[in-house]
């Protein structure tokens, strides 16, 4: 969870925490927002959601708690906007040449990211605040929504490729005297992106946050196999009977 603090946005005019999606401010006011979401990731990792206070933030942060309550509100507020801050990095995700490399090189990003026992307990903290705070689960929605879209330049590339199949009727094949790369573009619709790059961190997240198991590169490699094998099945193709059922959350 990084972000580019050099951005030369402008500051909103009052002052505050931009809403998602918007431009990022930049200056001090960049400056501001990554102390404070620091001292945010750090309370919530020794404190926990139910813990963390405006003063403690304002402790490590160096911000004043007025500025604090004037910007962010409460609790609430900081957490989500250490969310939204979290998302506005430049991360891309990988790009190997084939649907399987970079399925792996996904998966394995998964399990790096949480090897290091500071990043995996200030993460783990964030997930718990979604269950205490209908809001910060609203920032935690987003921020995946928004991972995940970028994951699927993944599975684009693999259709444009020919990696993924697509049923006949999805891909109908092109008139005589077209350009044939008209059936890919036709088969990037037929494919369930956003459910594919899921199962591939599910069964990882299910060990990290639920069974609260180790996970190495064997487990991520599993992961990555499988849902590249559910890939080829078309178990992600929209209307065929592999994939009849249609995704429709997170």
């Amino acid at each position: 969870m990084t972000e580019d603090a050099a951005s030369g946005d402008p500051r909103t005019t009052d002052g505050s925490a931009p809403a998602p999606g918007t431009r990022r401010p930049g200056g001090r006011t960049a400056r501001t927002r990554a102390a404070v979401r620091d001292a945010v990731l750090a309370g919530l990792t020794e404190h926990g959601y139910p813990g963390l206070t405006v003063e403690y933030v304002a402790e490590h942060s160096g911000v004043h708690k007025t500025t604090l309550y004037r910007r962010w509100k409460d609790i609430e507020g900081l957490v989500a906007d250490t969310l939204d801050l979290a998302g506005e990095d430049d991360w891309t995700p990988p790009d190997t040449g084939s649907l399987e490399g970079d399925l792996r090189a996904l998966a394995r990003e998964v399990v790096a990211s949480f090897a290091d026992p500071s990043v995996a307990a200030s993460g783990s903290a964030m997930i718990a605040a979604g269950f205490q705070s209908e809001r910060a689960a609203a920032a935690l929605r987003g921020y995946y929504t928004e991972r995940f879209a970028r994951c699927e330049a993944i599975v684009e590339r693999a259709v444009l490729r020919g990696e993924l199949p697509a049923p006949p009727e999805a891909v109908p094949g092109p008139p005589a005297g077209t350009r044939a790369h008209t059936a890919p573009e036709t088969a990037s619709g037929a494919i369930d992106a956003g459910a594919l790059v899921r199962s591939v961190s599910a069964p990882l997240f299910f060990r990290l946050f639920i069974t609260r198991e180790p996970v190495e590169d064997a487990h991520a490699d599993q992961a990555a196999a499988a849902t590249l094998a559910a890939a080829r099945a078309g178990a992600f193709t929209l209307g065929s009977a592999a994939g009849s059922t249609r995704h429709t959350g997170s």
